[in-house]
């Protein structure tokens, strides 16, 4: 419940004083805490000096707002100019308000004194006001030496702090160099490997020179050379040589010398396991590495040119290592190189010039392995039995290199001895069975004879376990002779080979070829014999017997263009010709402004070198 407000007219000063020594008493008698009156009276005592100020005539309405029970009052003052009644609850300047703990005994009108009591109660005010600041003042002082101790303690905790972190950033620190050594030991390491990687996977020497510079430059070195001292030993016969480098720095031959690596430049490296000399002439502003490149000998030295002002430990170290591993490298493929070259020159002298019968046009392709040691154990041959017959002969032995070849040769020797006897395919493959098993029972073979008789237009063959012969009729018509083939010669169990028979009239050509003609890893050979089928269906009959090798050379070119040769090919076309047919010009009788086809046509039965790898040019 909330009392009506008492209204006190305010014209002078006096009346002003009067009226707050009234609200002084009524907050004092309801129990209003000390500060919250000071403030309260201080706030009213701005207004009414404000409402002085503006002159005319003031009222001061003063309401005691009563509470439910339990809960403080209030005690509201609000001025306002005469005559305007109530102020409105949403003027700019709200009425003051003072809390009541408890109803104040007697109004506004009763409990006005005289001006010097409320003076005197002033006075106990300020004295409470003055006390309470005491108060504050000690608890300011208490408080600012609890934070000065408090400063003290957080200046040296900043101080632990900041030798904390220092010492962490050490750490850190230490460990970012640490981390950077081992990430560059690693980047180092994992280089050596995949250069490693990547110079032994080849057996060629000027592609192994070439890997090396693609790796080494710009990166690690400014430039490359390399002095072989038996260079034309390394030669293995491509088209693109390296490019051999006349003049070597003195660190060069220094390292030739001694075995030792050299390193050339105009102030010590102190490298490990490296010799300082000094810079060299024909690199005095950039450093120079000279490596040995040792196998089982010395085979020349590395040379290098710094990217930048010197060499670091870390990089000549694996540097070092590398140029061993490519020494190591050049090393095997020199010897496989040998080995290659006797295996190839072994097999050429093997083969045979072909035989020109009457009725019958023969032509003949051997090419060894572009890559790898599949060189030696592809065959063919082809002569006359004493009866007049003639033999064509296309096998395989397995394996490669110089020991195939020499077995290729005995299967070839002991075949014409057998053929002597005026034998029948099957019969020859019989006994090359029996002979094989028994002098070499770990090595097979695999092998396809076809007998021609003059004036017969059939064939008579037999095969040990060889990629089907391919037939062209007449009128250009493909097919397979897919009769079943016997076992490989060499399998240890009896077998005796049976005589096929297909009719090869005039005009018709018989294809006899190896493996490695028709047969691609992930492939299988089916998909080959259907190339080299399409092929020989492509060739017309005049073709055939206008110019046989040419014709050879246009099956190989669908079969090989497209892929390295990882196997010897050997291809046997034999085409049969009526007596009144043309018989094809010898290459003797050749104009010399024929071309040559694709790919350069050998003499018949000769080896065609078809090897190419690129070339390395060297650098100084």
């Amino acid at each position: 419940m909330t009392a009506p407000p008492e209204v006190w007219s305010i014209a002078s000063v006096a009346d002003a004083a009067r009226a707050r020594a009234a609200v002084d008493r009524l907050a004092t008698d309801g129990g209003a805490p000390t500060l919250e009156r000071v403030r309260f009276l201080t706030a009213l005592t701005a207004r009414l000096r404000h409402c002085l100020g503006a002159g005319g005539a003031w009222e001061l309405r003063l309401h005691v707002r009563q509470s439910a029970p339990g809960q403080e009052g209030r005690l509201e003052v609000s001025l306002s100019p005469a005559g305007e009644g109530e102020p409105d609850p949403e003027d700019e300047t709200p009425a003051l308000t003072c809390p009541l703990p408890h109803q104040p005994a007697r109004t506004g009108r009763r409990v006005a004194g005289s001006l010097p009591q409320a003076l005197l109660r002033a006075d106990e005010d300020t004295a409470a006001v003055l006390s309470l600041l005491d108060e504050q003042e000690n608890l300011v002082r208490l408080h600012r030496e609890e934070l000065h101790h408090t400063n003290q303690g957080v200046l040296a905790l900043h101080a632990d702090l900041e030798a904390a972190a220092r010492a962490q950033r050490e750490l850190l620190e230490a460990e970012r160099t640490a981390r950077t050594a081992a990430e560059r030991a690693r980047r180092l390491l994992t280089f050596l490997g995949d250069a490693s990687a990547a110079i032994t996977s080849s057996l060629s020497y000027t592609a192994i020179l070439r890997r090396l510079s693609d790796m080494l430059v710009p990166e690690y070195a400014a430039q490359l050379d390399v002095w072989l001292f038996d260079e034309e030993e390394y030669e293995d016969h491509d088209d693109e040589r390296p490019h051999r480098v006349r003049e070597h720095s003195a660190a060069a031959v220094a390292a030739a010398r001694t075995g030792r690596p050299q390193h050339a430049a105009a102030h010590p490296g102190a490298l490990p396991g490296v010799d300082d000399l000094p810079p060299s002439a024909l690199s005095p502003e950039r450093p120079l590495l000279a490596i040995p490149l040792v196998a089982q000998r010395l085979l020349g030295v590395l040379t290098l040119t710094a990217p930048g002002p010197r060499f670091d430990e870390d990089t000549s170290t694996m540097l070092v290592e590398l140029a061993r591993r490519v020494g190591v490298a050049l090393d095997h493929a020199h010897r496989y190189q040998q080995s290659r070259n006797t295996a190839e020159a072994l097999q050429r002298a093997q083969l045979t010039d072909l035989p020109t019968p009457p009725g019958l046009l023969l032509a003949a392709r051997y090419l060894p392995a572009t890559w790898g040691m599949n060189i030696g154990g592809d065959w063919y041959d082809a002569f006359l039995q004493p009866d007049g017959s003639l033999l064509a002969v296309i096998g395989d032995v397995t394996g490669h290199g110089l020991h195939a070849a020499v077995v290729m040769g005995q299967l070839r020797t002991a075949l014409r001895a057998y053929a002597v006897e005026n034998a029948t395919p099957g019969e020859i493959l019989t006994r090359l069975h029996r002979m094989l098993g028994h002098l070499q029972p770990e090595l097979y073979a695999t092998a396809l004879i076809a007998r021609f008789r003059p004036g017969e237009p059939k064939v008579v063959w037999a095969s040990a376990g060889h990629p089907p012969a391919v037939v062209r009729a007449a009128d250009g018509t493909v097919r397979v002779l897919e009769a079943k083939p016997g076992v490989m010669l060499g399998i240890p169990l009896p077998y005796v080979y049976t005589d096929q028979r297909a009719e090869l009239p005039a005009g018709s050509s018989l294809v006899l070829y190896t493996d490695g003609l028709v047969e691609r890893r992930g492939q299988g050979i089916d998909p080959g014999i259907a190339r080299l089928g399409r092929a020989l269906e492509a060739l017309t009959t005049p073709e055939l017997e206008q110019d046989l090798d040419a014709a050879a050379d246009a099956l190989l070119k669908p079969l090989l263009y497209d892929s390295e040769r990882d196997d010897d090919v050997c291809l046997l076309l034999c085409h049969t010709v009526t007596p009144t047919a043309r018989k094809r010009p010898r290459k003797s009788d050749r104009s010399p402004s024929d071309s040559e086809p694709p790919e350069s046509r050998p003499a018949r039965g000769s080896v065609k070198d078809t090897r190419r790898e690129g070339g390395f040019r060297e650098s100084l």
